[in-house]
């Protein structure tokens, strides 16, 4: 439900024409939302009440900020891997709370760009939204012909905004990657450079238009996928007409049993439609939140949204389609090697703890869904991956990633014990039935992959075979052997972090004294200097303080039974 807006503008509404005031206002609130996340974890007791009060706090902090970062906290919204759980459940709020803007700045925007009174465009047109997202709101007319359609404006002043918000964001990024390793780990440049073409993008009704109809194009054999239909003569870059298309919220499970829908039904036909787009297609919904997708009373799935696009270029569409069908053939070191090739992960030295880790992941959970307490037993190679951090995100793997999460959001909304391989099963099914017909075609590496997975299915060992190839694959990695695991290269660095710890401690406090007994002499100059030299050694001691806490709980988990 819409929440009524409130006579005072919203913070961002007032800053449109001042980069420092956003600046600032942008700047502060980030470091004080890392602030209250360190905190948090570090020193503040582990309190779900207290990240509740956190989260809620970004939320408005979000929505106050405006369209960019409430796209930025959509995207975190499906991140439980970086942040608490309660903020993921605060900013998934973000879909629902965003406010309207007023039908008469709505009617002007239409108007100025049809150029045409509203009354000779629409019979009618129903001034209160139906839904207000971040970029704008749709409302329900019906034209002159008689046909249902929805009118989605763009908000006002959105193209102004985004050029101010990109400028600080770019900024921020470029200080955090001149000052932060963790920063250039991750290539923050080349994710921030990606989400602004996109988010420039997705702004531009006209290609979202365009958008739409490819979409279109590529499900038209598919009877239960639904695409509204676009009117062009309707459509310009700040207003978009289509077909008004009704149906049930994708993650509605219980209205969508109440009316005999099998969710589980509606999870497998969303899995497959998503490979499609990702593995066929190469274009694909960026963006799928609960929002973007409904469900038809006779069980057709329907798609919304189209302005967060992104296309996926052949090679990196040919590693994917490896990637799944290595996992498929439970085939781990393809797997790690499609992996590398993506730049998922980085090599390593030594790729026993990757290899046993995923391995381990793709035997164990490619027929049911994950259990946490089922790692137990890979503690030792956990820790180590941990230390390593041989995981990576390219650029160019954000947006699929990103789409990934959200969509198995949705899908544990519909059945909590749901497993993207089970659910993927229509899909390989009907690749290994048409692969003999596709193979001329320009699907290429998929009708191959597709085509090795049919002899991969027929000449499969049986499960004696397969039980005894496990067991020598288990021997080879030394899994069963009793082994001796040295100790002295950890306790070496914990040692290490210790001393200069001792180290920093003793010159923090050193400088103090010399700069106490400096001011009490009347050598006020060099007090000042020994005071600095106090702060710069009490900041590396902080550092070194935080490293060597979180080493021995690392220990700790490590040591656990």
């Amino acid at each position: 439900m819409l929440q009524t807006i409130s006579p005072k503008p919203l913070r961002w509404q007032q800053q449109t024409d001042s980069p420092l005031a956003r600046q600032v206002d942008v700047s502060l609130s980030a470091a004080k939302f890392g602030f209250y996340l360190w905190w948090d974890s570090r020193i503040a007791e582990r309190s779900s009440a207290r990240r509740d009060r956190r989260a809620q706090w970004l939320v408005g902090t979000l929505l106050n900020l405006g369209p960019t970062f409430i796209k930025i906290g959509q995207a975190l919204s499906t991140r439980a891997d970086l942040l608490p759980i309660e903020y993921v459940k605060a900013l998934s709020q973000l879909q629902d709370r965003v406010p309207e803007f007023s039908a008469d700045q709505a009617i002007a925007i239409i108007e100025s760009e049809l150029n045409c009174p509203l009354h000779t465009l629409y019979r009618e047109f129903d001034r209160v939204p139906l839904a207000a997202a971040s970029l704008g709101q749709v409302h329900r007319a019906k034209l002159h012909t008689g046909e249902e359609v929805v009118v989605k404006v763009q908000r006002p002043g959105l193209d102004q905004l985004f050029d101010l918000d990109l400028k600080v964001l770019d900024r921020v990024v470029r200080l955090s990657t001149r000052y932060s390793a963790i920063a250039r780990q991750y290539d923050l440049e080349a994710i921030y450079q990606e989400f602004a073409e996109i988010l420039y993008k997705e702004v531009d009704y006209v290609q979202e238009a365009m958008n739409a109809d490819r979409f279109r194009h590529n499900f038209a054999d598919h009877p239960r996928i639904v695409v509204p239909k676009i009117y062009p003569r309707y459509t310009t870059k700040r207003v978009l007409t289509m077909e008004y298309v009704p149906g049930i919220k994708v993650n509605d499970r219980e209205s969508l049993e109440a009316i005999g829908i099998d969710p589980k039904d509606i999870n497998h036909l969303g899995i497959c439609a998503y490979l499609k787009q990702l593995l066929q297609d190469g274009f694909f919904q960026a963006d799928p939140h609960p929002g973007n997708m409904a469900v038809t009373i006779d069980g057709r799935l329907i798609f919304y949204d189209f302005g967060m696009m992104a296309e996926v270029m052949p090679i990196n569409r040919d590693q994917m389609v490896k990637t799944f069908f290595a996992v498929l053939k439970k085939d781990t070191d393809e797997v790690i090697h499609t992996l590398i090739d993506m730049g998922l992960i980085e090599p390593m030295s030594d790729m026993t703890p990757v290899r046993r880790v995923l391995g381990f992941l793709i035997d164990r959970f490619t027929d049911k869904p994950v259990e946490v307490e089922a790692f137990n037993s890979l503690r030792n190679e956990l820790y180590t991956l941990f230390e390593k951090q041989p995981f990576r995100l390219p650029a160019k793997m954000t947006f699929i990633i990103k789409a990934l999460t959200t969509l198995d959001g949705v899908a544990r909304d519909l059945d909590p014990q749901y497993n993207l391989l089970i659910a993927a099963k229509p899909f390989v099914k009907s690749l290994v039935i048409t692969a003999p017909k596709n193979h001329g075609s320009g699907l290429g590496e998929l009708a191959r992959q597709a085509q090795s997975f049919l002899t991969y299915q027929i000449r499969k060992p049986n499960s004696a075979a397969l039980a005894i190839q496990r067991l020598e694959a288990r021997l080879e990695q030394g899994e069963l052997q009793i082994r001796v695991q040295s100790e002295s290269d950890r306790h070496l660095k914990t040692l290490h972090l210790a001393v200069k710890s001792l180290i920093y401690a003793c010159l923090t406090g050193f400088s103090v004294l010399s700069g106490v007994v400096l001011l009490v002499g009347a050598y006020q100059g060099g007090a000042v200097v020994s005071f600095i030299v106090a702060g710069v050694c009490g900041t590396f001691l902080v550092k070194s303080l935080i490293r060597l806490a979180l080493r021995e709980r690392l220990n700790s988990l490590r040591n656990a039974p």
